[in-house]
């Protein structure tokens, strides 16, 4: 950031719990918290500001917010969109319903009904229908818009998505179903929104944008009338950023808004610390979020929402139900259980003291002594141990067992449920986690880290410099963004690299278009061009760089496989997707250095539980670059707390970043 321009640059992250802010100023970086206002979460973003008094920043235009909103994943999880009109081609009202006919348990004999994501009534058909090389199968006439417009008028819905067949080869139709469609009505056409083929996927992706479209347009509408025209940027589900006119129409892109945040500051730390293999784990009040970064964040076209599959590009990240809210309780068998049911942030963990009264992991960590009784969580919020003894004191009672082994008890259920979803993201795609930094950041991360990497054998660990503030921070370090895709479908040995060249100098053109759009100049713009390739016959893809001759990219294919799912096909290989990434620069990337100062001493020595003598803490803006904390210690900041385990020793790196390393006996 040029220090001599008078911007202030804003990142918010809006989680379940907490809503994180990172101000990045000409005074330096500072953080924030308060709790979120899930009826309203505008609300909370106005009253960081006003606690980071940048209230006349708003006022005078020298403030810049880049936003993590959870505005469209929560609609989609709860199932609040509106009601929504789906238009296809003759034979085809029931592609939603139908999906790809699988069953969610393959061996359940009793499935419990599954709700249709469209309602028959508002299932319509039309013309306009291609065949696979985009010749005109059915026309779309003058009558079948007449009849779509009569339909829509009856209907009264308030969003329409648009899927024809092949659409994405000429998308001339939808493009006149859009035209005719009422001004008052929210439209997504598949050709824009998805222009790629499998019409289900596709059909589901503008279901999904049209459906949530109108919330997350209004939302966003809101927050910039309340920043009185301050400019901003919303994240997407793939790292990156864009303009919030244009997130307004691309709801389905934002469905991974928040935690895509903690990936781009993770991408960042690789780079500054030199280490490009990171398995990052991101721990917040609600769930926990885990994913793998090898040289660059990880996408995945085959992500999903609750129950709806997204195939818009976006991070690829494991998330289960285990954040510092999770409730422990005992199941009909008499066995602990911990999640994935949350306190939120109301009420909150017992702790809270607003009146949550059921038992949750931060309660657990606080009667531990791993989250001090003294501790103001946020830098605000103080926490009450009487409230969290009382709340873990029943449940040991019912389970015959002592507080604190209570307690321990169900840090270690958690723990293991994150344990397992590291190993999906690692050990179940041909990664060794020992080849990996494991780095771990939300506001709970640092108190479970230790525990993690010994179940899977990692010797390092990074927790980052306002870890518990990491999305909010990775919002200024996302480069502004666009994804953009087209479907070829062409067997490798047919393809002509003229033909190569053709639709990805259209698609990085058309990226460059975009962000030109948003005041980006020309040179500061950066292009990736990637394909999905498959064996023929398969049905799912493997991502990789466009790089090299044809038979080199082939060949990466083969490697690429075997290293995925342990064996290469002798089988042709299949092109199936263009895609190319237009970047251009963060708002910044540079993190602030420690300044020279003595070694810190602790603060005070606390009781932690299961540790025979009282226990050093320090407080982590007092520590000085290459200091060495040996464990067991307690590392405390406004924003959260971390725990050196006994065995481990941490390293202050000169931006603050803690490198733990495991000691072998």
């Amino acid at each position: 950031m040029d220090t001599a321009n008078p911007l202030f640059y804003l990142g918010v992250d809006t989680g379940g719990t907490f809503t994180d802010f990172v101000l990045m100023g000409p005074e330096g970086l500072q953080t924030h918290k308060c709790p979120s206002t899930p009826d309203n979460p505008e609300r909370a973003i106005l009253n960081g500001i006003a606690a980071l008094g940048l209230e006349q920043h708003v006022a005078n235009g020298t403030l810049v917010v880049v936003h993590g909103s959870t505005v469209a994943t929560n609609a989609a999880l709860e199932g609040k969109g509106v009601k929504t009109a789906f238009i296809t081609n003759r034979g085809f009202a029931d592609m939603l319903t139908l999906g790809r006919q699988t069953r969610r348990d393959l061996y359940d004999l009793l499935p419990s009904r599954f709700e249709p994501p469209v309602p028959a009534p508002l299932c319509l058909e039309t013309g306009g229908r291609l065949d696979a090389n985009g010749n005109i199968v059915e026309p779309l006439t003058g009558a079948d818009l007449a009849a779509l417009k009569a339909h829509i008028a009856e209907l009264q819905p308030d969003a329409v998505a648009i899927n024809l067949l092949f659409s994405f080869l000429d998308p001339s139709a939808e493009k006149a179903i859009a035209a005719a469609m009422p001004d008052t009505v929210f439209v997504s056409c598949s050709s824009t929104v998805l222009p790629e083929y499998k019409e289900y996927e596709r059909g589901m992706a503008t279901w999904l944008n049209a459906w949530l479209g109108p919330k997350v347009a209004r939302y966003l509408r809101q927050l910039q009338q309340a920043l009185a025209g301050t400019p901003l940027s919303i994240m997407q589900s793939s790292g990156g950023t864009l303009d919030a006119e244009n997130a307004g129409q691309r709801a389905v892109n934002l469905l991974l808004s928040g935690p895509a945040g903690g990936l781009a500051a993770a991408r960042q730390l690789g780079n500054d610390l030199n280490r490009p293999r990171l398995m990052t784990f991101d721990m917040g009040g609600t769930s926990s979020d885990v994913a793998l970064i090898d040289g660059d964040i990880k996408l995945t076209s085959e992500g999903r929402i609750g129950p709806y599959p997204v195939a818009i590009p976006m991070v690829d990240m494991h998330t289960i139900g285990a954040g510092g809210g999770s409730i422990a309780y005992i199941d009909d068998g008499g066995l602990l259980r911990v999640g994935p049911e949350s306190a939120g942030a109301v009420p909150g963990p017992a702790c809270y003291g607003k009146g949550g009264t059921q038992p949750t992991v931060t309660d657990a960590n606080l009667v531990l002594g791993r989250i001090p009784a003294t501790a103001r969580l946020g830098g605000d919020m103080p926490v009450r141990l009487p409230l969290a003894r009382e709340a873990i004191g029943r449940l040991a009672e019912a389970l015959s067992l002592d507080l604190e082994s209570t307690a321990q008890g169900i840090i270690d259920i958690a723990n293991e449920h994150m344990v397992r979803a590291l190993r999906v993201i690692s050990v179940q795609r041909g990664h060794d986690p020992k080849h990996f930094s494991l780095c771990c950041f939300g506001g709970a991360g640092g108190l479970h880290i230790c525990a993690l990497a010994e179940a899977l054998g990692s010797q390092e660990v990074i927790i980052p410099n306002f870890g518990g503030v990491f999305s909010a921070l990775g919002m200024l370090q996302a480069p502004r963004e666009r994804q953009l895709s087209r479907t070829l479908n062409r067997s490798m040995n047919e393809v002509l690299p003229a033909e190569l060249s053709y639709h990805l100098d259209e698609l990085t053109a058309e990226g460059k278009r975009q962000l030109l759009g948003e005041g980006i100049t020309p040179d500061h713009i950066q292009t990736v061009a990637t394909v999905d390739l498959c064996y023929q016959g398969q049905s799912y893809t493997l991502n990789l760089p466009f790089v090299g001759a044809l038979p080199a990219i082939t060949e990466a294919f083969h490697q690429a496989h075997e290293t995925r799912y342990g064996h290469a096909l002798d089988l042709p290989v299949q092109l199936i997707n263009l895609r190319v990434a237009a970047r251009a620069p963060a708002q910044f990337t540079d993190m602030p250095t420690l300044p020279a100062q003595p070694n810190a001493t602790p603060t005070d020595y606390l009781p932690i539980a299961f540790c025979d003598a009282p226990v050093p803490r320090y407080q982590r803006e007092q520590l000085a670059p290459g200091q060495v904390i040996p464990g067991p210690a307690l590392i405390s900041e406004n924003v959260a707390s971390s725990w050196l385990a006994p065995g481990w020793q941490a390293e202050v790196s000169p931006h603050g970043h803690l490198l733990l390393e495991r000691l072998l006996p």
